[in-house]
């Protein structure tokens, strides 16, 4: 019996196989990596013949000496697309569904796309979506000069040699890789279809950059069954952090993407002198700085989705999670010199094994430095630069499910002042019910200045969970799952944390990594009354009336912004009255009859205006 006849395929599928040029299942990870690089080039160009473009090189990887690293020629192709989702099927969704974008059914495409695929040589990828242990096969299906894209896939996700593919082996998902035809029939756009079949949920990816298909396709897969089934897979980093007193507490931190997920897993950044800067005021120029004589100890468990299948639940009343992927796919535009985070620089530069460099200025021959980045145009460098790090690489890293103690949600917020009012009012960190934490995963805001996508200009919601863009499904039904999920886990707290501007301050990162810090040395301390204070506006919750970590007090005004007086409560209330509008607008599409009653009467809440005390009422909160 040959590799291929192991598989059991679609007919369409078997047919391409038969067809093809050449099939190639790779044993080990290295046999990828060498493809990816042309058969270990020092630089090679992915290069397709397209009707009616001619030669059109789509990236370039040259091989460094710590890795590969790729670079797409076109700059719109260096982030995910956040429009590029489209079904194909006629299941329900609230997606664009492709025969209303384009006017005709996608049957055609898709068989045009086998046929373009028989002209190939192929890489066959099996893997298990969403982990060996809990996870679903699945298969991907690609041109063999774009090796780099599953060598990528088969970091994040992990996969299965030759020698071991089962016989029978039944994929639940297959990706489908055709680039050339982002240009014969999309306009030069990122476009993924998503089929849902019967049994069978087929990607095909029409580009070249990883994150719509490999990374959030697989995503979108997970969610698709999780919706069938009655469950999801959290949007969110989860660490497990330990005090300098052995305390452990764990973490997980959601949010639209750039809200700081993978930053959660990072220790926190210091100056050369061994200060942490807490901000900078921008109209001052004043600077505010922290001293951390130890800071905590930092055990990763999930980058970016965390795999809350029913069987991992235990009765606790606690989130119970485990790592959906295989490696993590590491945003570093933070990352613009040597010395702003030793952790993931020491990784980068003297890795296990080569790692994939994605948008950074590699140079055959030299070590990929992770704080060059590619330049979209001169002087505007590439805000979106990746690195695909295996799981196996980073240490001290957690295999098994944790429970979840505190879960945070990110959103990148603007400077706020009188002069310029804006959503930028949160403080540090708030303290949320769970009927406000449930409205913030429902709205998810992509906030101020967002790095991993191509539309990021202003306040947008990226919607349910902050997984929405890569769901395939109705919004309702992931809005019934999570206030479920919500419900069954009453020991789990919920907070709220801002990144990039707190008031008038510029601060980066550093807010989550400060409430990380105090949080852990709190541990299991309950919040006294006298902590804490109703945020003036309703949507934040509670507001610290003061925190102290390691000795040091932080200024009011980064609890409570309305204490800033560059803001006062003219800007504060500016702003309150912008997030307010925003909540409104985007609550009211979810008041459908499929919406659970308990949810209306939350979302009800929030529309009529009512305070903390009626969220409170709705669902108990735990201090």
């Amino acid at each position: 019996m040959s590799v291929a006849e192991k598989f059991v395929l679609p007919k369409e599928l078997s047919d391409v196989l038969e067809t093809a040029e050449g099939i190639f299942i790779a044993e080990k990870r290295d046999e990828l990596l060498k493809m990816a690089l042309g058969g270990d080039k020092d630089f090679f160009e992915i290069v397709y013949d397209v009707p009616g473009f001619g030669k059109v090189v789509e990236a370039t990887v040259a091989k460094c000496k710590n890795g590969a690293a790729v670079n797409y020629t076109d700059a719109y192709m260096r982030r995910r697309d956040p429009d590029c989702m489209v079904i194909a099927d006629g299941r329900e969704t609230d997606k664009p569904r492709y025969s209303d974008v384009y006017g005709k059914d996608f049957g055609e495409l898709r068989e045009k796309t086998f046929e373009w695929l028989k002209t190939q040589k192929l890489l066959l990828l099996p893997f298990m979506a969403g982990g060996m242990e809990l996870g679903y096969p699945a298969l991907l299906v690609a041109p063999q000069n774009a090796a780099f894209f599953a060598a990528g896939l088969a970091d994040l996700q992990g996969f299965i040699p030759k020698s071991k593919i089962p016989e029978g082996f039944n994929p639940r998902a297959i990706i489908y890789l055709a680039p050339p035809f982002r240009h014969t029939h999309f306009n030069g756009k990122q476009i993924v279809v998503h089929n849902r079949l019967d049994q069978m949920h087929e990607l095909f990816s029409y580009n070249l950059y990883p994150g719509p298909s490999a990374k959030k396709g697989i995503y979108g897969v997970l969610l698709n069954i999780g919706e069938n089934e009655g469950w999801v897979t959290v949007h969110g980093s989860t660490v497990k952090v330990i005090t300098p007193y052995d305390n452990e507490i764990v973490i997980m931190h959601e949010g639209a993407s750039g809200g700081g997920k993978s930053e959660m897993i990072e220790y926190i950044h210091k100056e050369m002198d061994g200060r942490v800067l807490l901000g900078k005021n921008l109209v001052t120029n004043e600077k505010l700085y922290l001293e951390l004589k130890e800071t905590c100890e930092l055990k990763p468990v999930t980058d970016d989705m965390a795999l809350c299948h029913p069987s991992l639940q235990n009765g606790s009343k606690r989130l119970r999670v485990v790592d959906a992927e295989n490696g993590w796919f590491l945003r570093i535009n933070h990352i613009t010199k040597y010395g702003t985070d030793p952790q993931h620089e020491s990784l980068c530069i003297h890795p296990k094994e080569p790692l994939i460099f994605l948008n950074l200025q590699g140079v055959p021959g030299a070590t990929c430095l992770i704080w060059e980045h590619t330049m979209d145009e001169p002087g505007k460098p590439c805000p979106n630069p990746r690195v695909i790090m295996p799981r196996a690489f980073v240490p001290n890293v957690v295999d098994e499910p944790v429970e979840v103690d505190v879960r945070s949600f990110g959103i990148r917020t603007p400077a706020c002042t009188k002069e310029k009012p804006s959503y930028g009012i949160i403080g540090c960190f708030h303290m949320l019910p769970p009927a406000l934490a449930w409205l913030w995963r429902l709205v998810a805001p992509r906030g101020h200045d967002n790095p991993s996508i191509t539309d990021s200009a202003g306040m947008s919601s990226e919607g349910v969970g902050s997984y929405w863009p890569f769901a395939t499904g109705k919004q309702v039904v992931q809005a019934n799952l999570l206030l479920k999920q919500i419900i069954e886990t009453s020991n789990t707290r919920f907070i709220l944390i801002p990144n990039q501007h707190v008031g008038a301050y510029k601060v980066g990162f550093m807010p989550q990594w400060i409430a990380r810090e105090y949080l852990a040395r709190r541990g299991s301390a309950r919040f006294k009354p006298e902590q804490l204070v109703e945020s003036k506006c309703s949507l934040l919750g509670y507001s610290l009336e003061s925190l102290k970590v390691d000795g040091t007090f932080l200024p009011k005004g980064f609890l409570q912004v309305n204490c800033q007086p560059e803001v006062g409560n003219e800007g504060y209330e500016a702003g309150a009255k912008m997030l307010e509008n925003f909540f409104k607008e985007e609550l009211s599409k979810f008041l459908t009859p499929e919406l659970d009653t308990l949810g209306r009467k939350i979302i009800e809440c929030c529309l009529s205006g009512k305070g903390l005390e009626d969220y409170i009422n709705l669902i108990p909160m735990k201090l």
